[in-house]
């Protein structure tokens, strides 16, 4: 499972703000001391409480309907003991008693009550009962800060790893041949040097590699001028020379494959250029049917338009039957709804080479210099598939041979 980082970021910032409202209110319970917070009036208060008990020497029915009669005034359980801390009345769960030398208020902690000694001796206590009410409102406030912290820190944590994601997209995008995509730069932070370093990187690997392509394109024509002297020297041999002809007929060979060679260069390098399309209705069958004259194949199928450059497409053609060809005397082409099929009945694809034939200048194990081919011709058909938004692939034909398969939109 993906785990995505600005929910990390936003985890840790929750994280981090729970731990610090367990660590407020722990504080909040530990340090809060009710005997130094008690009430500096405590003793005048239990002053009044004494006035309305009865002497020491009442009757214990008279003291019981005292503290009773009490607890409906203070909402309290009262506990009433005598000068020796022994229990005299009680409206409720009687508390324990005093520290015969503690001050005259004391904290009763464990049963969270309070003792005050009174003006003749006696004690009394009273047991407090917490408010629940002001409970739930602390918790509703903790959670209520919690919940503004988690609003809060949501967009900061998702616009940080936004920007991370953009750079990222912008890696893939270029990583997969788009040289000309660059990074969002936003802010001026980590993030946005780090896209800005990715940016110059970009653009100068970027200009290298156009540089090449440049090149390469000026490399080819150039070479096509001495050729056409070659060429036109070549014409101008003597008529009188016994090997005239066979020099003639063998340079004019090279002459050929040099050339041809230098065009796939040029289509290569314009390929690879990623300039638009010229693009246009092309019909499939009747454009299979010209080029498979060329190489005596045969032709079956449905007519079907696609929009393409036809040159392209011609070219794309003429290289799967020429070197269907160059392998099997027998074979055809079946354009079907979606697919075309160049289909022969040569020695096959070995498995190990059915994705490697498609690189440029790949040869596979074998192949001699005189069978033709410098190992561009299915490159370039696997580049115009490419710019097409298409794919192709081979596979190996039943009763021997292979089926090159063309996929176009």
């Amino acid at each position: 499972m993906k785990r995505r980082l600005y929910l990390q970021i936003w985890g840790a910032f929750l994280l981090v703000a729970f731990a610090c409202l367990l660590v407020a209110g722990a504080m909040a319970r530990f340090t809060w001391d009710p005997e130094r917070h008690m009430p500096q009036h405590a003793a005048a208060i239990a002053e009044l409480v004494g006035r309305h008990l009865p002497p020491a020497d009442a009757p214990a029915a008279e003291a019981e309907r005292a503290v009773h009669e009490l607890e409906g005034w203070l909402g309290v359980p009262v506990v009433l003991w005598d000068t020796d801390l022994h229990l005299v009345a009680a409206s409720g769960e009687p508390l324990p008693p005093p520290r015969a030398s503690g001050p005259p208020i004391q904290w009763l902690p464990r049963h969270s009550g309070v003792a005050a000694r009174l003006a003749d001796g006696r004690w009394v206590g009273g047991a407090l009962r917490p408010d629940e009410s002001d409970q739930h409102r602390f918790a509703l406030a903790l959670a209520a800060v919690f919940a503004t912290m988690a609003l809060g820190c949501y967009p900061i944590a998702r616009r940080i790893t936004r920007r991370l994601e953009g750079l990222r997209g912008a890696v893939e995008s270029w990583g997969n041949g788009h040289l000309a995509v660059r990074a969002p730069i936003v802010g001026s932070d980590e993030v946005a040097d780090l896209s800005r370093s990715f940016n110059a990187a970009a653009t100068r690997i970027e200009r290298l590699v156009d540089g090449q392509r440049l090149a390469l394109a000026s490399a080819s024509h150039e070479l096509r001028s001495p050729l056409a002297r070659v060429r036109m020297a070549l014409a101008l041999l003597d008529d009188d020379d016994p090997d005239r002809h066979g020099v003639a007929e063998q340079a004019g060979r090279d002459i050929a494959e040099l050339d041809a060679l230098i065009g796939d260069l040029l289509l290569a390098s314009r390929l690879d250029a990623e300039r638009p399309l010229d693009l246009e209705p092309v019909e499939l069958l009747g454009l299979a049917a010209e080029e498979a004259a060329r190489v005596g194949a045969a032709v079956d199928g449905d007519a079907r338009i696609v929009q393409g450059d036809p040159r392209l497409l011609r070219r794309l053609l003429r290289n799967l039957l020429e070197n269907a060809r160059r392998y099997s005397a027998d074979v055809e082409v079946v354009v079907g709804p979606t697919t075309i099929e160049v289909r022969d009945r040569g020695p096959g694809v070995p498995e190990a080479d059915r994705e490697r034939i498609f690189e440029p200048f790949y040869r596979p194990p074998g192949h001699r210099e005189g069978d033709g081919g410098v190992g561009l011709g299915l490159s370039l058909v696997l580049s115009i598939t490419i710019r097409h938004g298409g794919r192709v692939w081979v596979a190996p034909r039943e009763g021997g041979g292979s089926v090159f398969t063309l996929e176009l939109v």
